[in-house]
């Protein structure tokens, strides 16, 4: 296709911090590499973070972390608690800071109130974090220099298909089941401007996907029961770097809702927000439910190839409902709105470590305890003032995070997570 067509030669041709090499007369292989660039001494200095220079965030002090980043659809239901618990575990574990981020990249289903019931939640369970919290809202501008960076090395290329169109190639013969075959990658010069005419005429913009170089990329796993020594591998294809979809209104004709990337402005593809989004704040440990550990060797290659380096995933297994399928609101009381306060949750939660953690049910228990007997006096005046917690995040007396996070710290103190269950849990409601 154009602009990775095959150079002959050992000599390199620099772009866009990228560097290609030119492989030897008679060879198919093509291999890009990031360019490093030419850093001052002082970008050495081992209390910046590569990461955080490489994704455009400046000069900060190096602070590996650990990170929750729910999208904010909607209150979070026991299974997100859980791995929000987990991930808090992890990385306190680890000694690394710990990060809130609002995955609000698809505006459309985002909500700034669902975004604050949400941290309201987490903070009443006992997570706490380092930092402000942060959203890929905010982030835009450095998705787009990711992008353009790709573009100048040549590895990124117009896609016209639709839906129907990438179904049907999927499914045809030799074709690798959910891995897009590449239709738009080898189009010539005149077919890519009809493609793109007829989409304009639709008043619509092409996506952009990456050129892959390689059909799989491995990663390193600490948890995954499908991993292998610590290795897990998947394939990798010509992911979506951005969506098209209709040009963006106010745009005069031919714009296309040009952000200065090419293409349809801001709607850009989770595989390469996420990883801008953990770069910039310094994140080096990703813990999340396994049903997105086949999307890690995807987000490791296009930070390899942003010259990032790679981070360690942990995915644990998901919450299941009582049909068996991932824990969800048809189940019944799930969130933690639904139960009589957070404590239930938290106890579920910890329960459902197994021997991972050794926290006194009753140390629990008496957090609970001490909600009721709040509950009781909630009109009594001297008993909001000198009891055990007058005021919460949920509005329940009796409750504070603060009582919550005492109780998450007892668990790290014992924190073995060799001993985590690897098998799915199951929900089958509060058992008081």
């Amino acid at each position: 296709m154009e602009g990775l067509e095959r150079q002959e030669g050992l000599e390199s041709r620099e772009a866009g911090g990228f560097r290609e090499r030119k492989e030897p007369e008679g060879s198919d292989a093509r291999v890009r590499i990031p360019r490093m660039r030419v850093m001052a001494p002082s970008d050495f200095r081992p209390d910046f973070d590569p990461n955080v220079l490489a994704a455009g965030g400046g000069k900060v002090p190096a602070s590996p972390a650990g990170r929750y980043a729910p999208s904010p659809s909607g209150d979070l239901h026991l299974g997100n608690l859980r791995t929000a618990v987990l991930a808090w575990l992890f990385a306190r574990h680890a000694g690394y800071a710990f990060r809130m981020r609002v995955d609000d990249i698809d505006a459309q289903r985002s909500s700034s109130e669902a975004a604050a019931r949400q941290l309201e939640d987490l903070a009443s369970v006992g997570i706490d974090h380092d930092g402000p919290v942060t959203s890929q809202q905010e982030n835009l501008n450095h998705y787009a220099t990711a992008l353009r960076k790709l573009q100048a090395a040549g590895l990124v290329y117009e896609c016209y298909c639709s839906r129907k169109d990438i179904q049907e190639a999927t499914r045809a013969p030799h074709a690798r089941p959910g891995i897009y075959p590449g239709t738009c990658r080898s189009l010539n010069s005149a077919e890519r401007v009809a493609a793109r005419q007829e989409l304009r005429e639709q008043g619509r913009v092409p996506a952009l996907r990456l050129a892959a170089g390689v059909d799989s990329w491995q990663v390193k796993e600490a948890f995954s029961a499908k991993a292998t020594d610590g290795v897990y591998r998947d394939e990798v294809d010509d992911m979506v770097l951005r969506r098209g979809g209709n040009v963006m209104p106010g745009c005069a004709p031919g714009e296309d809702g040009d952000d200065g990337a090419g293409g349809h402005a801001n709607d850009y593809a989770y595989n390469l927000a996420v990883v801008v989004d953990d770069a910039l704040t310094g994140v080096r440990q990703v813990v999340r439910g396994d049903d997105l550990l086949s999307s890690a060797p995807r987000q490791a290659y296009v930070a390899h190839l942003l010259g990032l380096d790679p981070v360690e995933y942990v995915h644990v297994p998901l919450v299941l409902g009582p049909g068996g399928k991932r824990l969800a609101k048809r189940d019944g009381a799930v969130t933690l709105r639904d139960m009589d306060s957070p404590v239930e949750a938290l106890r579920w939660i910890l329960d459902s470590l197994g021997d991972a953690v050794d926290v006194a049910r009753d140390a629990v228990d008496s957090l609970g305890d001490a909600v009721g007997v709040a509950t009781e006096h909630s009109n009594d005046e001297a008993y909001s003032r000198d009891g055990v917690d007058s005021s919460v995040d949920t509005g329940q007396r009796g409750y504070s995070s603060n009582s919550a996070q005492r109780i998450l710290t007892q668990a790290l103190e014992t924190f073995d997570p060799a001993k985590l269950p690897r098998e799915p849990v199951w929900w089958n409601g509060i058992t008081r």
